[in-house]
């Protein structure tokens, strides 16, 4: 605000994971993960969202994850923080949109972050296995789709879940459509 005298984009993308089987979770990873995750999305936009209906627009956008959409084996902290944020992304939308600020998410896949360092590398093979296209995200490219959504080139995009994932949730869909069949 002191430099340019307003804001017109809010990108909520940090994030941390603590996995653990459900059962094996303690509430310390659980709470660490709501508290980053879903609460520091809502305290950023708490933080903006007064300046955006003052000027009458504004761009929200949140970081979820195909994880948000599916869920995903020991990730049960992650998983309900992924949900949770579009969640308050659509409720945005609906709350927010009359107003001139829209709200969306991105639900990136496997992209290829610091965060994969710990990761095997036959787990990371397997990763872009599921992958129709066969590799893992670059940053760049969910940073270009977040360029676009904050663009008036996506001017009527409001209350929107977008995939960036290479199709790897078709493979997904494919595998439980697959395992429907077992009785």
């Amino acid at each position: 605000m002191a430099k340019w005298g307003r804001i017109d984009t809010l990108v909520n993308n940090a994030g941390i994971v603590q996995d653990a089987q459900f059962k094996k979770m303690t509430d310390e990873q659980f709470d660490s993960v709501i508290d980053v995750n879903l609460k520091g999305v809502y305290h950023c936009t708490k933080a903006v969202v007064d300046i955006m209906l003052e000027q009458n627009s504004g761009v929200i956008l949140n970081a979820s994850s195909i994880v948000g959409l599916y869920g995903n084996f020991g990730q049960t902290n992650y998983a309900a923080t992924k949900f949770g944020v579009i969640g308050m992304m659509k409720t945005w939308a609906r709350e927010l949109g009359r107003k001139g600020i829209r709200a969306n998410a991105i639900c990136p896949g496997f992209i290829e972050t610091p965060i994969l360092s710990s990761i095997p590398d036959k787990v990371i093979k397997m990763m872009e296995d599921k992958v129709p296209m066969g590799r893992l995200g670059k940053p760049e490219e969910i940073a270009n789709t977040y360029a676009w959504l904050a663009s008036d080139e996506a001017s009527y995009i409001n209350g929107a879940v977008i995939e960036v994932s290479g199709g790897c949730t078709i493979w997904f869909r494919a595998k439980f459509r697959d395992l429907s069949n077992i009785t």
